[in-house]
């Protein structure tokens, strides 16, 4: 059962925000860092960015969804390439503190905006189904206000992306959900990542403060 007439649609601007704020943040690894010329990956982002806006806009949520996956994938795999370099930097001695502690916080702030992107993508079919659904039957994720009765409940609820944004904000701080039951094994497996990227970079941070003191 739908009611999509009277259902507002999700705004996409805080997910197209969160994109370009990895990309800009990524410029500000050191280049040793960086698969490529820093300014390569807004360069990416921004390519790819029109033909995403452009299928949303006719109406193609499909090709839009596929062509989300594939910024997505490549924002994932720089960020997972400059955190297996920063690794390598500390165990060869060739990255300063400077560059450590700047290099450390520009990927644990990537990690939070990336997953929740990913959350915001993947979850109950993504943004194009979410509104459409008189309620959220097929989320991965058990937010507060599903868990209200039908009184309290607002019946046009869904989740935006600020909400993945903040699941997304625990899991890298608290390394847990804290208070969203995570329902699906997809969503699990994805969470798990996240934590050991952030578990990652906090603890390679830690290492070098010791050696330091």
């Amino acid at each position: 059962m739908t009611d999509s007439n009277q259902r507002p649609h999700e705004p996409r601007w805080p997910a197209l925000c969160a994109v370009f704020a990895i990309a800009a943040l990524h410029y500000l690894l050191p280049e040793n860092l960086s698969a490529g010329p820093g300014w390569l990956l807004m360069v990416v982002v921004t390519v790819l960015f029109i033909p995403v806006v452009g299928s949303h806009r006719f109406g193609r949520d499909d090709l839009n969804q596929k062509l989300a996956y594939v910024l997505l994938s490549i924002v994932t795999l720089s960020l997972i390439y400059s955190l297996g370099m920063l690794i390598a930097g500390i165990v060869t001695h060739q990255i300063s503190p400077v560059d450590l502690f700047r290099s450390a916080a520009v990927i644990w702030s990537n990690n939070i905006l990336l997953f929740a992107s990913w959350y915001w993508r993947l979850d109950a079919g993504g943004p194009h189904v979410r509104p459409t659904r008189v309620f959220h039957l097929r989320s991965a994720f058990l937010f507060p206000q599903m868990m209200l009765d039908a009184e309290q409940r607002h019946p046009h609820w869904t989740p935006h992306f600020v909400d993945y944004l903040f699941l997304a904000f625990n899991t890298s701080t608290a390394f847990s959900p804290t208070d969203v039951p995570v329902l699906s094994r997809w969503a699990k497996l994805v969470m798990m990542i996240q934590s050991s990227i952030s578990l990652t970079t906090l603890a390679i941070v830690a290492a070098r403060a010791v050696n330091v003191l």
